[in-house]
């Protein structure tokens, strides 16, 4: 699925740059080579990141 049309990112990447330690939203644009457009993934984004167990490996 689309996550964020302006950089055609898809919630596989999102995912991805997340289990890659991404914690913030300009983390998973960076993680996937972009940059925050317009911003309306942004609330997405967000929830895919809080979505995630807290240790993954961070902390």
């Amino acid at each position: 699925m689309i996550i964020c049309s302006c950089n055609a990112l898809n919630d596989k990447a999102v995912r991805q740059a997340v289990a890659a330690g991404a914690s913030r939203p300009r983390e998973v644009y960076s993680g996937c080579g972009c940059e925050a457009q317009c911003g309306n993934c942004t609330a997405t984004i967000l929830s895919i990141i809080r979505e995630q167990p807290a240790a993954s490996g961070r902390g």
